[in-house]
C-alpha cells in the first residue's frame, strides 16, 4: 500500500509518494477502461489517436486589424499549422463596434476588430475556407461570427456543408468567470440553442460550441473544479437544446469542449481521462443518447497562459513544453500552444513560430504518438483518475442540488468556489510554499531587456473611417429593414439566425444586431453589482 501522503495535487487530493498494486485493488481494468475508442473513453474517443496522424496545431493568434491578423495567419500556414484560431479584441467580444465610445481604447488589442462583413472578408482574404478549419473563440456573439464566416464562405464559393471549425459559443462559463457577456442568461441560452438548430440544418460539420473550462481555470479553478464546471455547463446545454424540440442524437456529436494544460503532468493526464468517462456516462445514462459520437468528450486545449511568467520569460518555453505534454498524453484533439512573451504582450512572429515548433517536435521527434494512451494501467495514473472523477462528480451533484447550472450561477456557487481556490494559490505563491520559477525563486537581480510587439493605437481611428464609410455607402433601407425582421424573431420563436444572416448580408455591423438584440432581450447585470 501507499505510503502516507506528503504532497497535495492542485484540486488538494492526496498525491502519494510511491503507487502499486494495492492502491487498485477491487479495480476494474475492462469497466473503467475499455477500449481507445469505446466506451467510455477513458483511452481516448478514436481507436488509432495519434498514430495515424497528430493532434490539429490549432494556433490562436490575432490583433489589430483584419488584414494584420490575415498576414500572421498566412505565416503560421506557411509554417504548418494545420489549424486557425481567431482572437477577437474585447469590442467585437462585448458586440461594440469599434467607433463606440465604450471601445475607445481597447480596438484591436487583445484581439482582431471585426465590426462587419468587410472586415471579415479580409482577415481570410486568399485563405480557402473549405482546407482550413478555423476556431473563433467568440461567445455571446458568437452567431453573428459564424454568420459572417458562413457569408465570406459563399462568396468564394464554399458550400456551407464543407466548413469545418469551431465556435465557442460557452456564455454560460462568461457568467462564472470571464465577463464577456452581454444578454441575460435566459436568452443567451435560446441564442445558443438556435445556432443548435442552424447549423445541424445547415453547416452539419461546424461544432456549435466548445464548452470551456479553460477560462475558469485561468480565473483560478482547480483541476477538479474545471471540469465539474464545465461539464455541468455542458449539462445545462443539452437540456436547452432538448428543451427547444431537438434530438440528442442530432446535435450532441457537435458539441466539443475547451480546456486548460497546466504544468502539473500527471494531474493534467487524470483529469482529461476522468473528463471523457464522466461525461460518456452522462450522455448515455441520463440522456439515453445512442449515437457512439454523442458520448465522446472532444476537446481542445491551450497551455496555461495563467502560468507563465513576466520574469524570465524564456523559461516560459519549458513550462509551455511540458504543459502541451500533458495534453497530447491526455489525449486531446487539437492544441494551441503559448508563446513565451505572452505575460509580457502580443506575441511577435519569432515567439509564435516557437510555438507551433513545439508541438511539431512533439509530433515528429518523440515516441508519443507511436501508442495510444501510454500512461494506461499505471498504478499512480489510474489512481489519480479515479479520485478526480470522484471529487468531481461530488462537485457536479453539488451544482445538481442548486437547480442545475444557471442556478447556481444566479445565486453565484462557481464564482465563490473558484474565487476561493484563486485566494489559496495566491497565498501558497505569496508564501514560498508554490514555487515559481524566477518568481518567487531563482530570481535575477536585474532581468534582460526585451522588446515586445506593441498595437498601433491609430486602428481606432482607421476602424472607425471604415465604419464610416461602409454606413455611407450600403442600402440604409434595407439594413433597417433586415433589423426590424431581427426584432422579430426575438421577440417570438424563430429562429433568429437567419433573420441574422440577412442583415449581416446588407452590411449591418456587429454593434447594430447586438443592439437590436439588447432592445427586445435586454443586458445582463451580475447581481453583485446591485
Amino acid at each position: 500500500m501507499a505510503q502516507e501522503s506528503a504532497r497535495r495535487s492542485e484540486s488538494g487530493l492526496p498525491v502519494e509518494p510511491v503507487y502499486g498494486p494495492g492502491d487498485l485493488a477491487g479495480w476494474d481494468p475492462e469497466r473503467k477502461l475499455g477500449r481507445p475508442g469505446a466506451y467510455p473513453f477513458t483511452r481516448g474517443v478514436y481507436p488509432t489517436m495519434y498514430t495515424g496522424r497528430p493532434w490539429t496545431m490549432r494556433q490562436y493568434a490575432g490583433f489589430g486589424t483584419a488584414a494584420e491578423s490575415n498576414a500572421r495567419y498566412r505565416q503560421l500556414i506557411a509554417h504548418g499549422t494545420t489549424g486557425l484560431s481567431v482572437a477577437f479584441d474585447l469590442p467585437t467580444q462585448m458586440g461594440h463596434d469599434s467607433d463606440a465610445p465604450l471601445a475607445h481604447g481597447e480596438v484591436g488589442k487583445v484581439g482582431v476588430a471585426v465590426d462587419s462583413i468587410e472586415d471579415m472578408r479580409l482577415l481570410f482574404d486568399g485563405i480557402p475556407l473549405d482546407q482550413v478549419s478555423t476556431s473563433m473563440t467568440i461567445n455571446a456573439p458568437a452567431a453573428l461570427l459564424l454568420l459572417l464566416y458562413q457569408l465570406v464562405a459563399e462568396e468564394q464559393g464554399v458550400a456551407a456543408h464543407r466548413l469545418t471549425g469551431t465556435i465557442q459559443n460557452d456564455v454560460l462559463k462568461e457568467y462564472i468567470a470571464r465577463g464577456t457577456y452581454i444578454f441575460p442568461p435566459k436568452p443567451s441560452l435560446r441564442l445558443t440553442a438556435d445556432i443548435f438548430r442552424y447549423c445541424t440544418a445547415g453547416i452539419p460539420r461546424w461544432n456549435t460550441i466548445s464548452i470551456s473550462g479553460y477560462h475558469m481555470a485561468e480565473a483560478g479553478a482547480s483541476p477538479v473544479q474545471e471540469i465539474a464546471f464545465t461539464l455541468a455547463d455542458g449539462i445545462e446545454y443539452v437540456r436547452t437544446a432538448l428543451a427547444a424540440g431537438m434530438d440528442v442524437d442530432d446535435f450532441a456529436p457537435r458539441l466539443s469542449f475547451f480546456f486548460v494544460a497546466r504544468t502539473t503532468l500527471l494531474e493534467e493526464v487524470a483529469k482529461f481521462r476522468a473528463a471523457r468517462r464522466i461525461w460518456a456516462r452522462v450522455m448515455r445514462e441520463e440522456f439515453s443518447a445512442r449515437n457512439p459520437r454523442s458520448l465522446m468528450l472532444r476537446f481542445h486545449t491551450q497551455t496555461a497562459g495563467v502560468q507563465l511568467t513576466a520574469q524570465q520569460p524564456e523559461v516560459n518555453l519549458v513550462r509551455v513544453a511540458v504543459q502541451a505534454l500533458a495534453a497530447v498524453f491526455g489525449g486531446t484533439q487539437s492544441l494551441h500552444t503559448n508563446s513565451y512573451d505572452e505575460a509580457i504582450a502580443l506575441p511577435t512572429d519569432r515567439s509564435a513560430r516557437l510555438a507551433l515548433r513545439t508541438q511539431q517536435v512533439l509530433a515528429h521527434e518523440t515516441d508519443v504518438p507511436a501508442t495510444v494512451d501510454p500512461f494506461a494501467g499505471s498504478y499512480a495514473v489510474e489512481r489519480m483518475t479515479d479520485e478526480v472523477e470522484e471529487a468531481a462528480v461530488g462537485l457536479m451533484r453539488r451544482v445538481a442540488d442548486l437547480g442545475g447550472a444557471v442556478a447556481a450561477i444566479e445565486q453565484g456557487f462557481q464564482k465563490a468556489e473558484i474565487e476561493r481556490n484563486a485566494y489559496r494559490i495566491a497565498q501558497e505563491t505569496d508564501s514560498g510554499q508554490r514555487v515559481v520559477v524566477g518568481v518567487n525563486r531563482f530570481r535575477l537581480d536585474e532581468e534582460e531587456p526585451y522588446q515586445p510587439l506593441r498595437v498601433d493605437p491609430a486602428i481606432e481611428a482607421r476602424q472607425a473611417e471604415r465604419l464610416a464609410r461602409l454606413r455611407a455607402e450600403r442600402d440604409r433601407g434595407a439594413v433597417t429593414a433586415a433589423l426590424d425582421a431581427l426584432r422579430r424573431a426575438a421577440e417570438g420563436e424563430d429562429n433568429t439566425l437567419y433573420p441574422m444572416k440577412e442583415a449581416l448580408r446588407a452590411r449591418a455591423t456587429v454593434g447594430e444586431v447586438c443592439g437590436a438584440l439588447r432592445e427586445v432581450w435586454g443586458s445582463h447585470v451580475p447581481a453583485d453589482t446591485f
